[in-house]
């Protein structure tokens, strides 16, 4: 196996534990079953898997779940209970000797070819060239297609989302609870990392796949805490003095002067909340990222309040800062601060410049309801106040996590909006895939013992390119990459400089010559002779392939509103052959 970080294999069985071979649908068993009773156990076949249409009306799809596919391949075996299980399950009249066959079936005899997982992949390519006897690879196909289904949708979801926020704004998935079941939810943190996401809360995610996990709080550890009372410990020690803060008195000193700084009065907000907030950092201390939206306080008039004030402040940790005390400004008719924020960005600011008094600093704030993009504004334009008024640089760049149902849609409008967010947490329309529930992966046989095969169908889009076939991608003298190609096996490549005639596989008038600058084979053989022979590579490699083959693709191409289509194309003599074949399998009518 080549180099990168290798998987025992009692990791692979523990990581793939419901992936086993009776993970199928029946009719797989009872076909092989029909073919064994046929004397069909050796014949040699060839399938393809591929899709027909890209997801969520884009113009690209992320090929992912090859890893699992190969860790398939190398556990595949019945056991005694999935043999006894069959046997009770199947017809009575089913020979002894078919139930024999399968106990002793492995991959060994099956090579499989695939593009290599992370790349950008199109409609009708196969993703994956199944090769070996007929029976094993019919087995193979609904198991092929659940790993490669989801993955492949979750990862070009999470791609997409990476390409709306822009490269400067954090992404983590938050959607295990709202995930499709355990099995879902594992797979949307782990596919949603390949795609761009830089963490997850999933925690079991992050142990398995070595995901980043983030998380901050609920709602409800804010409502646990009643009151100020509901404090039992209110220190926090100074990493370098070693000194122990009050943090209880800190943060109620720095809310008296911060409410003059932001025009939110003390009496607005809750005492509960500071008291959850206190606690939250006194627990994490280097690590404070807390909720501010837990209350809705009715909103008071400051025209009272002084517009300049200078006040001095010592606090129990010997620091002294000048609070410079800024014009209330006054945003849709009323203070400052919103509603919904005021109580959480007053007391949120307390306990921060609390702990900074202690020595640490806060990480920033999420928002999870109302009017994101304003919302976010109105928090960093709170913090830019405390900022200058306190002389703290660094408040300015607290970080601002927006959540709350987000999707592609919402980012974009947010954009549009101005917002002041610096990270997404996304999960509904993340990991369930809402826009689009699933990619439509099919797995059709092309070649048997040698001879090719075509599914024929009325609707043009149903009918299969036939045959052993390999695919190239060229690319343009701009350096994008312009056409998948697909030929014969027996065929040769196409070369850098020399035309290559490209054709649509069912249009006779869709042509084109073009001279690539640069072939890209998109096949390697990952398994073959019971083994994996080219290793698959580590998750944050297959991350970087993702935004890797992305930068590939014009930008008309990957847009998120009508975006030009991709051409896939084949040669002019596997068009030949695919038409000679469609006429010589036709069902000739009769009129009368």
């Amino acid at each position: 196996m080549s180099s990168g970080k290798l998987i025992t294999q009692r990791e692979m069985a523990r990581q793939n534990g419901i992936v086993q071979p009776l993970l199928t649908d029946l009719y797989q068993i009872t076909m092989a079953y029909a073919y064994w009773k046929s004397g069909k156990v050796n014949d040699v076949a060839v399938f393809d898997l591929f899709f027909r249409t890209n997801p969520f009306q884009g113009e690209f799809t992320i090929f992912a779940g090859l890893e699992e596919c190969l860790k398939f391949l190398e556990n595949f075996h019945y056991s005694d209970s999935d043999i006894e299980y069959l046997k009770q399950t199947l017809p009575s009249d089913i020979e002894q000797e078919f139930f024999d066959y399968l106990k002793d079936l492995t991959c060994n005899d099956v090579k499989l070819s695939a593009i290599e997982e992370g790349s950008v992949v199109f409609p009708r390519v196969p993703l994956l060239r199944i090769e070996g006897p007929l029976i094993i690879t019919q087995l193979l196909e609904t198991t092929l297609l659940t790993l490669v289904n989801f993955a492949s949708l979750m990862a070009t979801n999470a791609a997409r989302y990476r390409m709306v926020a822009g490269k400067n704004i954090s992404l983590l998935e938050f959607g295990l609870r709202r995930a499709q079941g355990p099995d879902g939810g594992l797979s949307a943190s782990k596919y949603s990392y390949i795609g761009g996401f830089d963490g997850t809360s999933n925690v079991l995610a992050g142990k398995m796949f070595n995901i980043p996990v983030k998380g901050t709080h609920a709602h409800s550890f804010v409502t646990s805490f009643s009151t100020l009372d509901d404090l039992q410990n209110v220190s926090v020690t100074h990493p370098e003095t070693k000194a122990q803060c009050n943090l209880f008195q800190l943060s109620l000193d720095w809310r008296k002067k911060l409410s003059m700084i932001i025009g939110v009065s003390p009496e607005e907000a809750s005492d509960g909340e500071l008291a959850a907030l206190i606690s939250y950092a006194q627990a994490f201390p280097s690590g404070f990222l807390a909720l501010v939206d837990t209350y809705d306080v009715k909103r008071y008039n400051f025209q009272g309040l002084p517009t300049r004030h200078n006040a001095g402040y010592n606090s129990n940790c010997g620091s002294n800062v000048t609070i410079q005390i800024p014009t209330i400004r006054s945003t849709r008719g009323y203070s400052t601060v919103e509603r919904t924020l005021r109580s959480g960005l007053l007391n949120f600011c307390s306990v921060a410049l609390a702990l900074n008094d202690c020595g640490h600093r806060a990480l920033g704030v999420r928002i999870d309801s109302g009017d994101l993009a304003y919302l976010s504004i109105l928090a960093r334009d709170t913090f830019r106040q405390v900022a200058e008024s306190c002389q703290l640089p660094w408040f300015n760049d607290l970080t601002i996590v927006a959540s709350n149902d987000i999707n592609e849609e919402t980012i974009l409008s947010l954009h549009e909006q101005g917002h002041a967010i610096d990270c997404f947490g996304i999960g509904t329309h993340l990991v369930t895939c809402q826009r689009q529930p699933a990619l439509g992966c099919v797995y059709k046989l092309v070649e048997i013992n040698g001879q090719p095969r075509i599914k024929l169908s009325q609707d043009v889009a149903k009918v299969t390119i036939p045959g052993h076939k390999e695919a190239y991608r060229l690319f343009g003298a701009d350096g994008h990459a312009l056409v998948d190609l697909l030929q014969r096996s027996n065929e040769r490549p196409p070369a850098v400089g020399r035309k290559v005639l490209c054709r649509h596989p069912f249009q006779e008038a869709k042509r084109a010559y073009v001279i690539p600058s640069k072939v890209e084979h998109l096949y390697k053989v990952y398994w073959s002779e019971g083994r994996i022979c080219t290793a698959p590579k580590p998750l944050s490699e297959v991350r970087e392939r993702v935004q890797a083959s992305l930068r590939t693709l014009r930008q008309d191409i990957k847009r998120n509103l009508n975006p030009t289509p991709y051409k896939v194309a084949v040669s002019d003599d596997l068009y030949n052959f695919i038409h000679d074949l469609w006429l010589q399998n036709a069902p000739i009518g009769e009129l009368s």
